[in-house]
C-alpha cells in the first residue's frame, strides 16, 4: 500500500489519519462523561482532565497535519455513482465535521487557560493561555465543549451509518476505499 492518496484509494497516512482521529474522539468523549461523574475525592479528579486536555491538544496538531496532508496529497475523487446530491451532501458533510472539531477543540482550550495558566501536555510542554479576557469565559466555552461533543458524535455516527449504506446497499467502493482498498 502506499503512503499517497491514489485516483481510487486513500493512501496509508490518510487511513492512519482518519481512524486515529475517529477512535481518539470517541475516546476522549467517552473520557469527558466519565470525568463528570467524578467526585473531588476521586484519585482521577484532577488526572482525568489533564489527560484529556494533553489528549485533545495533540489531537489538535494531528487535525492541522491532517488539513495540510490534504492539501499535499488529495482524496480521490467521489465514486462515479455518487449524484451530484450525494458528492455535495458528503462535502458539507466533512467540512461539518472538520469544523466542528476544531471548535470544540479550541473550546476545550478556552476552559482550560480562561484562568490565565497554561496548559500541561503530559509533562512534555506548557500551551500558553493567549486569550483570557471574553466574559464568562469558561461557562460560554463549556457550554459550547458539551453541546458541541454531543453534535460531533452523533454526526460521526451518522458519517460511519453513510459509509455503510454505500457499502452495503449501494454496493460501491465508498467504505473500502478508506481501508486502501477499492481498486482489489
Amino acid at each position: 500500500m502506499q503512503w499517497r492518496n491514489s485516483s481510487k484509494n486513500y493512501g496509508m497516512t490518510s487511513i492512519l489519519l482518519h481512524w486515529g482521529v475517529a477512535l481518539t474522539v470517541f475516546g476522549l468523549f467517552g473520557l469527558g462523561l466519565w470525568m463528570r461523574e467524578l467526585s473531588y475525592y476521586s484519585p482521577w479528579y484532577r488526572t482525568a482532565p489533564d489527560i484529556h486536555k494533553s489528549i485533545g491538544l495533540i489531537l489538535l496538531a494531528f487535525m492541522v497535519l491532517r488539513l495540510v496532508w490534504r492539501w499535499i496529497s488529495p482524496p480521490p475523487p467521489a465514486p462515479a455513482n455518487h449524484s451530484k446530491r450525494v458528492r455535495l451532501a458528503s462535502t458539507a458533510g466533512h467540512l461539518a465535521l472538520y469544523a466542528g472539531l476544531f471548535v470544540l477543540m479550541i473550546s476545550g482550550y478556552l476552559i482550560s487557560t480562561a484562568d490565565g495558566r497554561p496548559i500541561s501536555v503530559f509533562g512534555w510542554f506548557e500551551v500558553p493561555a493567549l486569550i483570557t479576557s471574553i466574559p464568562r469565559q469558561e461557562d460560554v466555552a463549556g457550554a459550547v465543549h458539551f453541546y458541541l461533543a454531543w453534535a460531533v458524535i452523533i454526526f460521526a455516527g451518522l458519517h460511519a451509518l453513510a459509509a455503510l449504506k454505500h457499502h452495503f446497499i449501494d454496493r460501491d467502493p465508498t467504505l473500502k476505499r478508506m481501508f486502501g482498498r477499492a481498486d482489489q
